[in-house]
């Protein structure tokens, strides 16, 4: 972090360093940035970035102390006046990682349409398959005819794949293919993956600059606003919370379950369960629930059914995992990307509800849909907000490079976009608060228990 004064009215600002190929190449020239003379841009004062622009990562203080809160700030993104590349030296690579999410298809074009538009660069690939891609497969050569209409599909037209990181294998294509720009779109594995090519990258003092793009339609990423493809899910959600409600009401004693993303966060299922105002129960992985008992789920449900004759119950796929059975081979299991083999909590609690209303009602009717909409979700493509939000994302990662950074992530913080080294966004989480007003009012729509045992 680098600290400066601002003024003698203003308390000390701390500003988070920004790697710069300039660290280990001193004598890099500079140029005029070509949006001077691009057709479609005049600008004026004001257009281009400057070093002292900073966005503050808090903005909102509590000043009743004694002492001045001190300030964590990062690097305006956008254009800069000079640039550090040749359009015709460049030679950039865009690969995706990890799962689906709405948007992917967008950032590509984007990033392809942003670099040739604005700067003129003509050389630039796909990656396909994911990390893995750099050294199994040739790079697939992209021009603006090829990506025209990649925004409106989902998924990536470029292929992903988890899993395939070999550090060395990678850098050693980047080096063997010229590469001197890398652009790399994914969750927070594949962060951690970008920090690992970015560190190797400057120790051989390889000219190349690194960045990230965040993705994870969990929005579990810290730091940023959100990550790209989190509202078109909230939005998609809603189709399966509003099925669900229609099996759940057209049935006698009717429970409608819906599964949605969310491994170790729950911010789709909280701000699905908000827009929809029609479920009654919403369970994430920060919550810890119980079944059966005085304010466990079961008496609630129970309550609720005897009340309205139906239930909606919403669960993220990462709640409630260590309450369900694991045989130890189960416990050991991990995925391509390393991370725990999570089971199916929506198809366990769907046995659950059926084993104890069973034991407590036999004979009566009950009826338990269960509705897993994962897949529908993960593969749409984006709605026009995230849209937007893709092509913002990926023309602040091309003004950042083209300016010289390096080892940084492109994000808005407090909608203002920034440049936030790549090692912060990989360590950084965004877990819901389930202390603060939002989860509070999750629970005034849904009246739900606390699940606090007493």
């Amino acid at each position: 972090m680098a600290t400066a004064k601002i003024s003698d009215q203003h308390p000390t600002i701390t500003v988070a360093d920004l790697p710069h190929l300039t660290d280990n190449f001193p004598n890099l020239k500079t140029r005029t940035n070509p949006l001077q003379t691009n057709q479609f841009f005049h600008p004026i004062d004001g257009f281009y970035a400057t070093s002292t622009d900073i966005v503050l990562r808090r903005i909102a203080f509590d000043l009743s102390g004694d002492t001045s809160p001190a300030h964590v700030a990062y690097r305006r993104a956008g254009p800069r006046r000079k640039v550090y590349f040749e359009p015709e030296s460049v030679r950039a690579a865009i690969v995706t990682c990890g799962g689906l999410c709405p948007g992917m298809n967008t950032v590509i074009r984007e990033l392809v349409v942003g670099l040739w538009e604005l700067y003129g660069v003509r050389q630039i690939y796909g990656i396909v398959a994911g990390y893995r891609g750099f050294y199994s497969t040739e790079p697939v050569e992209l021009n603006l005819k090829l990506v025209d209409n990649w925004h409106k599909r989902g998924g990536t037209a470029l292929q992903t794949s988890r899993g395939g990181f070999d550090l060395k294998k990678i850098v050693d294509a980047i080096e063997n293919h010229g590469f001197n720009q890398v652009y790399i779109t994914g969750g927070d594995g594949t962060m951690r993956g970008a920090v690992k090519i970015f560190e190797e990258v400057r120790r051989r003092n390889l000219q190349v600059a690194v960045t990230g793009i965040p993705k994870t339609v969990d929005n579990d990423i810290g730091i940023i606003d959100r990550s790209f493809g989190f509202q078109t899910a909230v939005e998609m959600a809603q189709q399966a919370i509003n099925a669900a409600h229609v099996e759940a009401e057209s049935a006698v004693n009717g429970i409608g379950l819906v599964k949605l993303m969310g491994r170790s966060t729950g911010h789709i299922a909280l701000h699905a369960t908000l827009s929809s105002r029609d479920v009654d129960c919403c369970l994430i992985p920060e919550m810890a629930f119980y079944l059966e008992g005085n304010g466990g789920l079961f008496p609630f449900l129970e309550r609720r059914l005897k009340e309205n004759g139906h239930a909606v119950l919403v669960v993220a796929e990462g709640a409630g995992q260590g309450m369900i059975p694991r045989t130890e081979a189960q416990k050991e299991e991990r995925d391509e990307s390393g991370n725990p083999v999570f089971l199916d909590v929506g198809g366990w609690l769907k046995t659950e509800l059926k084993n104890w209303w069973a034991t407590t009602h036999p004979g009566e009717l009950f009826t338990v849909k269960y509705i897993d909409p994962t897949y529908m979700i993960r593969a749409v493509p984006a709605n026009a907000t995230d849209n937007s939000y893709c092509t913002l994302l990926a023309h602040s990662a091309i003004h950042g490079v083209m300016a010289g950074y390096t080892g940084f992530v492109s994000g808005p913080i407090n909608g203002n976009y920034s440049y936030i080294p790549l090692k912060e966004v990989a360590e950084a989480k965004n877990e819901v608060n389930t202390r603060d007003h939002k989860w509070a009012w999750v629970r005034s729509v849904t009246n739900q228990p606390d699940f606090v045992k007493s």
